[in-house]
């Protein structure tokens, strides 16, 4: 079985065999899958993980075995690398995916790994790509092999292990974070494909290919961290390049370029770890303040093809989460702007979306109605069923009047100022907690002010303990 996420493609296919079977003139070989590194020095990127005197780099050198999870964004090298461990630790290494393969096809692998063992001592190398796609029972059946060596495993996921992967089985493998390449990275693997005999001359019969520093840099840009993509898009950019005047090269131009680019979609994956990663950069963003980052992960996401709807509601949250009545205009807005996005759609409804992110990152702070939601949240839960206070309850019946419904309740408005001055609205036992403490910026310096004027009141009304935090 093909590994899903391999760096330079799926692994080779196994041969057709016995007589019957066709002969091609000429197999074709994807760019990505010629330009496979051979060795660890071909690699790219990722020096924290394979540079000189990293871990899996130190492992690899001395042959050492290990069970590990190589975690990371699609096209960043995890096949390769457990390819290139393998012939390392001179190991028979099997491909495995989670997505088609089920508990009885690894017990065979399991048992094919005693058998090689107990013959000729030769170790065994699993990958298992999407490893997270196993559920728990399947992981477990993992758990005895990889615990007694019969085998190393290498998994790979673009997930977060510590939500995807069992703890049992978490704990046995050594965890290696693999990023996007950068720019410089990308641009050497470029420079590779564009001059080895086996790259980009391959694909254009011979001719040489050539890309303007300007485009190559779009190119890479494009990419978006993605070694496959790269060469993905290489190889295509040469089928379509434009043959130069005297036939003696081929050039990629913008309109090339252009037809390339409007084909290749950020990085994103809806549900997974980028998803959460970006929504919880747009909240902190505006809610430091910072109305072009805010707007910037909003179109990221917008960009990548996240629901309008989940971002116009995450708006709305922060609007009341992190602005509350220090401006209650920013809830206002909010929901304005998810309506005109519904209304309008793309793309006149992202302008308003965009509107919307910048005002509330520009508006006053505030958690206070955050905080006292929590609070109070939590001391319903803790006191339990309170009775209503008595002077707070209705007396419809005369029978309710005269057990004392409604005694000595007093109508705010025939008060000055309609405040009644010392009069409690919360149950026996916390009548005079504060659990809203407005903060010192926007509307809510306002009602600070307002709230404290009703405290002095309450004070010279003898109302007894001052409400405290």
């Amino acid at each position: 079985m093909g590994p899903q996420d391999d760096l330079f493609g799926d692994t080779p296919s196994a041969q057709a065999s016995g007589p019957s079977a066709p002969e091609p003139a000429r197999a074709f070989r994807p760019l990505a899958d010629r330009m496979r590194p051979q060795t660890i020095e071909e690699f790219a990127g990722q020096v924290r993980v394979v540079g000189e005197s990293a871990p899996l780099r130190v492992a690899m050198e001395k042959g050492q075995a290990h069970s590990c999870l190589l975690w990371g964004p699609p096209g960043v090298g995890k096949t390769t690398l457990a390819r290139l461990y393998a012939d390392r630790l001179n190991a028979e290494i099997v491909y495995m995916s989670a997505v088609e393969a089920g508990v009885r096809e690894l017990r065979g692998v399991i048992q094919a790994a005693k058998d090689r063992r107990a013959t000729n001592g030769r170790l065994t190398v699993l990958f298992l790509d999407e490893i997270h796609r196993f559920n728990k029972s399947q992981q477990d059946q993992l758990l005895p092999s990889v615990e007694r060596g019969v085998l190393v495993l290498v998994g790979a996921t673009t997930e977060n292990p510590s939500f995807s992967l069992n703890n049992a089985l978490l704990s046995r493998l050594r965890v290696y974070r693999l990023e996007p390449l950068d720019d410089e990275a990308l641009e050497r693997l470029l420079s590779r494909a564009l001059a080895h005999p086996q790259g980009v001359v391959e694909t254009t019969g011979g001719v040489p290919l050539r890309i303007e520093p300007a485009i190559r840099a779009r190119l890479v840009a494009t990419a978006d961290g993605d070694a496959r993509r790269l060469l993905t898009l290489l190889e295509l950019a040469a089928q379509l390049a434009d043959e130069s005047d005297d036939g003696e090269e081929r050039i990629v131009g913008e309109a090339t370029l252009e037809a390339l680019v409007q084909q290749s979609p950020r990085r994103f994956d809806q549900g997974g770890d980028e998803f959460y990663d970006q929504i919880s950069a747009m909240h902190k963003s505006i809610r430091g303040s910072n109305p072009d980052a805010g707007a910037y992960w909003l179109l990221r996401m917008l960009d990548g093809g996240a629901d309008p709807a989940y971002l116009a509601r995450r708006l709305v949250r922060i609007a009341s989460e992190d602005i509350g009545n220090a401006d209650p205009r920013a809830l206002e807005i909010a929901l304005n702007a998810w309506t005109a996005y519904d209304r309008l759609g793309v793309p006149e409804g992202e302008l308003m979306l965009t509107q919307a992110a910048m005002y509330l990152a520009v508006a006053p702070k505030s958690n206070a109605v955050y905080k006292a939601h929590n609070a109070l949240l939590a001391t319903v839960r803790e006191r339990g069923s309170d009775p209503v206070p008595m002077h707070l309850r209705n007396a419809p019946t005369s029978l309710m009047e005269r057990e004392g419904w409604g005694k000595g309740y007093r109508y705010a408005h025939d008060e000055p100022d309609a405040y009644a001055a010392g009069e409690t609205y919360l149950p026996d036992g916390i009548a005079h907690q504060r659990y809203y403490q407005p903060v010192e910026r926007g509307l809510e310096r306002m009602i600070a002010e307002r709230m404290a004027h009703w405290d002095e009141r309450d004070e010279a009304a003898g109302a007894g303990e001052r409400r405290s935090g």
